[in-house]
């Protein structure tokens, strides 16, 4: 019984092949379009787009272009070539704009722009383009089916700028440059003023102006050591029970006896 149920599978399998390879080789653009409309119905995506793509061409300027058209950028999307994808999609807003489907493919288009964001670490051209397609999306389309997902998008990338940033200034810090690694966390405050990482930003801000401040020749060491505790009222007054309280308060008390003996001394 199994093994009859096997040949069975295998002979499905060997017709559904056969006949794929009958339309690919066709000259009959009406026997591909059915088989390309059958193999997306079924998801296999890599053999429908290796039909339509022959096809498409033949189809503009008909009543098929538009279902053509799109089911050529969908399976462009389903095959992970996201920049193809969101190529076609934007292409079939621009030329289907009353479409029933328009919606659908101008998200898509923009979401094929997310799946191309490189992790923080990396050059951030295509997050901050995927930013901007998915906020030209959200602006056209306000009460659009796709805008709680696509605003959650929006929030990962950025997000992503944001660690970008931070690392860099954070890396600053480690390498003992601290009038750089200063400079990048206000940066980083400014241009990021809700982030989630802004109490790590106000801790290491303070740890570096702390290092500036103990290593100061004379002449600087009054007015870095004032910069660094403000830092610390800083972070204090944002994050009364920071996790980085503790550190901070002793960073705070050897600043105040360093510039107490400073004073002195003076």
């Amino acid at each position: 019984m199994k093994r009859g149920l096997y040949i069975l599978l295998i002979s499905i399998l060997f017709v559904s092949c056969s006949d794929f390879q009958k339309a690919l080789k066709s000259e009959d653009t009406a026997e591909k379009f059915k088989m390309a409309n059958e193999l997306y119905e079924a998801e296999k995506w890599n053999k429908s787009f290796r039909l339509l793509e022959q096809i498409v061409p033949k189809y503009r300027g008909k009543p098929q272009a538009e279902k053509v058209t799109f089911m050529h950028a969908m399976c462009s999307y389903k095959l992970g070539d996201y920049y193809i994808a969101s190529y076609h999609f934007n292409k079939f807003a621009d030329l289907y704009g009353n479409s029933e489907k328009v919606e659908e493919a101008s998200f898509l288009g923009a979401k094929g722009y997310y799946f191309n964001s490189p992790i923080y670490s990396k050059e951030q051209k295509e997050t901050v383009d995927a930013i901007e397609k998915l906020q030209l999306f959200v602006n056209a389309y306000p009460n659009s089916q796709y805008l709680t997902e696509a605003n959650l998008l929006v929030k990962e990338l950025d997000f992503k700028l944001e660690k970008k940033a931070f690392e860099i200034a954070k890396q600053y810090d480690l390498i003992r440059d601290f009038k750089a690694s200063i400079k990048s966390f206000n940066n980083f405050l400014l241009e990021f003023p809700g982030t989630t990482l802004r109490n790590d930003a106000l801790f290491y801000r303070l740890d570096a102006a702390y290092n500036l401040a103990i290593l100061s020749v004379d002449y600087l060491k009054e007015e870095r050591i004032n910069e660094a505790l403000g830092y610390y009222n800083s972070l204090k007054k944002s994050f009364p029970n920071s996790e980085y309280l503790e550190d901070a308060t002793r960073m705070q008390q050897e600043l105040q006896q360093e510039l107490n003996t400073f004073n002195t001394k003076s």
